[in-house]
């Protein structure tokens, strides 16, 4: 039976495809990466694979408790090492991907983490075979004639390990999780690399129980401290296997804002004929400043305790797409290389935004196509039938405020002159579109992307 060429078998009709929603309180951020699976049907069932992610990213901005401790848990990495090549990788990845989810939604807030995605993607990739795990590997960034598979995963394997390392100064933990229903035979490497290279949980679970979505609901809110709750909403009757990743972030600036120094209501130019009033934070310290004159921007680094860095990056007037054309790995070395540290006034908007994808229309548009259509090979995984993707979402929430941050924003910044009775200093105001990027400095791997259009549109 199973050797029987693909084209023999009849398709199943594809079940209802249901997205997760999330939820987003005072200090909450739900993020998901949802997967559905159907498959030929004859001798073969039709299964259902939901794969999910579940992001928070609280960046504390009151004064830290504690003086910072010397040294870091996470070792230095070295250029050439697996983990420096996945996230060179990863990070052009995020960038293809915005430049994709700009041309989706022009003139809307983007907002996502390309490290959960890609990390959720390459552990997939796990149980795919031949141009579907070639599509998804490439697609991530890869070279597969430079780079072998197993030096790939290993890069992961290494990125999920230091970004869950206890630190005193950082709360910063990735994980994934595998809940399969009682009975299904897995392929033994997917399940054996799945647990060793990405660390992942693996537990047995009864689709058919009513309480079974309330277990996984459960045990992504233990994960993420209470932030992220009803990841999943309901579960379809065919589901076999739910695959769940999250990451936990959070952290306070070094150099926190004063409360007492936020405008209530500050003018934002969101283009020539919209202006919004916002919440805008304000301070005067030493930051890490720059001006690109390649691309006609001003870069403001913020940095967090516990080896995490902001980057705010302000386009010039009329430059948002040139610059969002040329941003890549090679142009984040160049900024990180280039910014001096500066006395400098800064102004930081007080908002909240989400933005939610389908990944399904995207992904394909960037090579992973297989994965979507009749010659999806997830063999892998199971021997049971065979899988297509068919839904993937995911959803990202951002907060900045002095006394939190859910994930992490940018502004469009504008540079002006005290006066002349003071020193002269400059004066970055994100009082317009920006971007921003959250990225650990171990790895220099970007943990969160965006850019801010509007930050009055939740």
């Amino acid at each position: 039976m199973l050797g029987r060429k693909r084209g023999q078998w009849d398709w199943a009709m594809q079940a209802e495809l249901k997205t997760s929603v999330s939820t987003l309180n005072n200090g909450r951020l739900s993020t998901h990466l949802k997967i559905d699976f159907f498959c030929f049907q004859m001798a073969f069932p039709f299964y259902h694979l939901l794969l999910c992610v579940g992001l928070w990213a609280p960046i504390y901005c009151k004064p830290p408790c504690s003086p910072p401790s010397r040294g870091s848990p996470h070792p230095p990495s070295t250029k050439s090492s697996p983990v420096s090549q996945v996230s060179s990788s990863s990070n052009d990845f995020a960038f293809h991907l915005y430049w994709r989810l700009v041309l989706q939604s022009p003139g809307q807030n983007v907002f996502f983490s390309p490290v959960s995605i890609s990390t959720s993607l390459a552990m997939l990739s796990l149980g795919a075979h031949s141009a579907t795990k070639a599509q998804i590997l490439r697609t991530l960034g890869f070279n597969l004639t430079a780079t072998h598979e197993s030096a790939i995963h290993q890069g992961f394997q290494q990125l999920v390990h230091t970004l869950s390392v206890p630190n005193k100064e950082l709360d910063l933990r990735m994980g994934s999780a595998l809940f399969v229903k009682k009975g299904l035979q897995l392929q033994a490497s997917f399940l054996d690399r799945a647990k060793r290279l990405y660390e992942s949980k693996v537990f047995s679970i009864d689709f058919s129980n009513t309480f079974t979505t309330q277990r996984i609901n459960n045990y992504v809110e233990k994960e993420t401290k209470g932030k992220v709750m009803s990841l999943i909403q309901d579960l379809d009757p065919l589901t076999v296997m739910v695959l769940v990743n999250h990451i936990f972030f959070k952290a306070k600036w070094m150099k926190p804002f004063n409360p007492a120094d936020t405008h209530k209501s500050f003018p934002f130019l969101v283009n020539k004929q919209t202006t919004v009033h916002i919440p805008m934070m304000q301070q005067m310290e030493k930051f890490a400043f720059g001006v690109d004159p390649k691309l006609n921007c001003s870069v403001l680094q913020m940095d967090y305790r516990g080896d995490t860095t902001a980057l705010f990056v302000l386009p010039g007037e009329g430059k948002m797409r040139q610059l969002e054309q040329e941003l890549s790995a090679r142009t984040l070395r160049r900024w990180s290389h280039s910014l001096r540290k500066r006395q400098i006034e800064v102004f930081i908007p007080k908002f909240s935004i989400s933005a939610s994808y389908d990944l399904e229309t995207i992904l394909p548009k960037m090579g992973i196509r297989d994965a979507f259509g009749k010659n999806a090979d997830f063999s892998g995984i199971t021997k049971a039938g065979f899988l297509q993707v068919s839904k993937a979402t995911h959803k990202a929430v951002l907060d900045i405020g002095e006394e939190g941050t859910e994930a992490v924003a940018a502004t469009a910044t504008k540079v002006i002159v005290r006066s002349k009775d003071k020193p002269s200093s400059p004066v970055l105001r994100l009082d317009k579109p920006f971007l921003l990027m959250l990225l650990y400095k171990g790895t220099k791997s970007i943990l969160f992307i965006g850019k801010v259009e509007n930050p009055t549109k939740a």
